[in-house]
């Protein structure tokens, strides 16, 4: 059995330009580590309406998704809430996360040679943190100890790489080993010299259909600093299926008034 996956980065500071998104490479990188891809990804700001429409499509999806950003406990963090509301379900504090918050600021009061104060306004506000739909799991937190949660197959963690990646690694190893590995995505491509798409489709649309499962894409560049004017053709899929199809594009290619140049393997 394949799993899709998928990831929504939650943040407007990411639509505004004002952080880069470093989520998405990371994810594919830890995937690919795992013999696994990422399917497809979603960037939401920090709207609620909108972050509670993405989460609903997650959850009914079926895919296991990653959701990074807006799990704090500032006025401009949702996506706790929208969790809650895109399933229906209360949010409770999560005893677990509680003890561990409560660590997190024991650990903070020793370090700064202060008393830990638990009724003290900021430390009361700062479980909210902890504050998650009925029916969570926490994912633990090897930063700082403030948990991300999981319901299902959707899985909360902060914004913050340091933090959200060695969350999403554990989450993966924890629970989708069993998926790892299992065909295991490959690609091969050749760079084409002289051809045009269009001239191109009916080969690769050949080739779909004589291999199921392996998916033919085509990258064409007009100015790149190497090759110039070029269409990168290649196939992806399983390895073995993916070797057999792609002997059939070369093969295809070669029946074209075209060059072919180097040959990349991923």
């Amino acid at each position: 059995m394949t799993r899709a996956f998928g990831l929504i980065v939650v943040g407007d500071e990411i639509l505004s330009g004002k952080r880069v998104d470093k989520h998405m490479p990371k994810v594919i990188e830890l995937l690919a580590a795992r013999g696994l891809q990422l399917d497809w990804a979603e960037y939401v700001g920090d709207v609620p309406a909108r972050i509670t429409a993405a989460l609903a499509r997650a959850f009914a999806s079926g895919d296991i998704v990653f959701s990074t950003g807006g799990i704090g406990a500032t006025p401009d963090d949702h996506t706790r809430q929208c969790a809650a509301a895109a399933l229906g379900r209360p949010l409770v504090l999560h005893p677990e996360a509680e003890l561990l918050i409560r660590e997190r600021m024991q650990d903070t009061a020793r370090e700064q040679g202060t008393v830990y104060e638990p009724h003290r306004p900021d430390n009361v506000h700062r479980l909210n943190m902890g504050v998650f739909p009925v029916g969570a799991e926490i994912i633990r937190n090897p930063y700082n100890k403030i948990p991300g949660f999981s319901i299902d197959d959707v899985h909360f963690v902060p914004g913050f790489p340091v933090m959200a990646w060695p969350m999403i690694e554990s989450v993966l190893d924890a629970r989708y080993a069993q998926l790892f590995a299992l065909g295991a995505a490959a690609e091969k491509s050749v760079i084409v010299y002289g051809g045009m798409e269009a001239t191109l489709t009916p080969l690769m649309e050949a080739i779909e259909k004589a291999h199921p499962g392996v998916k033919v894409f085509s990258l064409p560049s007009v100015d790149h600093p190497q090759h110039g004017r070029h269409i990168e053709l290649g196939v992806k899929g399983s390895r073995d299926a993916m070797n057999a199809a792609y002997v059939d594009l070369l093969a295809g290619l070669r029946t074209f008034d075209v060059r072919l140049g180097p040959e990349l393997v991923r």
